[in-house]
């Protein structure tokens, strides 16, 4: 009898890749739990509404799962929490929002594992801006303390920490995964690919969050990134593989800093870059410098990822560079 899993957050970037890669790379029934808003968009997932394995049911998870929207789940073996809000701008300017949906979405959906699937294996899906700024020359272990910076990252923590507690009150099988700056077709605009792709196309000079002292450039924002296939690749081997109880972080390849990845952009798109340089601490509070998490506790689990951040963005860029004139 197949396997099957429910997912939060199918309509939304990640989520909607993370179908895409569970129709291809398993045989597993999915029942998509979606809220079209912002984030989601119906658009992304239009190809696998076809499929015989998927279902959709629409609920806004602020709101309690209850029995009957429970019968319309059916039982699941698995529970792929991906439902978020994801912006840290639009936290700063809204916070409740973000804790909202956040917090009290994910406490709706351990409560859903509690009451009527307390034998389903959950992974919730988290972001190394837990940590908050890195140090140079260090990247956080799982066992490092949270320090978020801003209202987005304060709100994953706290989704974290709930996570941890029903899994230490209630002995389900919880699995926490923290994850790097992801990337792939299909993001919203707003995110640093897609814009210094759009930027680009159309010569817009594309803004870069810069630690600035007077005029003179101290450091560049970096980050690592990891596309959304290898998160994919990384959910299903935690899912089989996975200690219960235990955190992961997924990452990927590559640490770069946000300067490099626009003129990588602008590189493979045969285009001289523009840059503009922007103070990060003058125009977005709780912004971090640095991220970087240390992906040797998955390693050694016998996960790595297969795709590189080049071969990735060249990947981005062939399917999405139409969308942007």
């Amino acid at each position: 009898m197949h396997k099957r899993l429910l997912l939060t957050g199918a309509a939304g970037f990640v989520g909607s890749h993370i179908l895409k890669y569970l129709v291809a790379n398993t045989d597993w029934d999915i029942v998509c739990l979606i809220r079209l808003n912002t984030a989601g968009d119906a658009n992304r997932i239009k190809d696998t509404q076809w499929s015989p394995r998927v279902t959709f049911v629409y609920h806004d998870l602020k709101g309690t799962i209850h029995s009957d929207l429970r019968d319309m789940i059916g039982h699941v073996d698995y529970i792929l929490n991906l439902a978020a809000n994801s912006h840290v701008d639009r936290s700063i300017t809204n916070p409740k929002e973000f804790f909202e949906d956040n917090v009290i979405g994910a406490v709706n959906v351990l409560e859903y594992l509690r009451l009527y699937m307390p034998k389903a294996r959950y992974i919730n899906f988290n972001t190394d801006e837990c940590y908050g700024a890195a140090p140079d020359n260090y990247k956080y272990k799982e066992t490092d303390r949270f320090s978020p910076s801003n209202p987005y990252s304060a709100s994953k923590a706290c989704q974290a920490m709930a996570a941890i507690a029903y899994t230490k009150t209630y002995g389900l099988d919880i699995i926490n995964t923290y994850t790097m700056n992801i990337f792939g077709p299909d993001q919203n605009k707003e995110k640093l690919i897609p814009k210094a792709i759009y930027n680009a196309k159309n010569r817009i000079p594309m803004p870069v969050f810069a630690q600035l002292e007077g005029d003179k450039l101290v450091g560049v924002g970096t980050r690592h990134w990891l596309h959304v296939d290898n998160v994919g690749d990384a959910l299903v081997f935690i899912l089989n593989n996975g200690v219960s109880g235990e955190s992961y972080n997924i990452v990927g390849t590559d640490e770069l800093t946000n300067e490099e990845v626009v003129r990588i952009v602008n590189e493979l798109l045969g285009i001289e870059p523009l840059i503009e340089y922007v103070d990060f601490h003058a125009v977005r509070k709780g912004h971090d410098r640095r991220y970087a998490i240390d992906g040797a506790k998955l390693a050694e689990l016998g996960w790595v990822p297969k795709k590189n951040f080049r071969d990735g963005i060249k990947e981005v860029i062939d399917a999405q560079k139409e969308n942007y004139e």
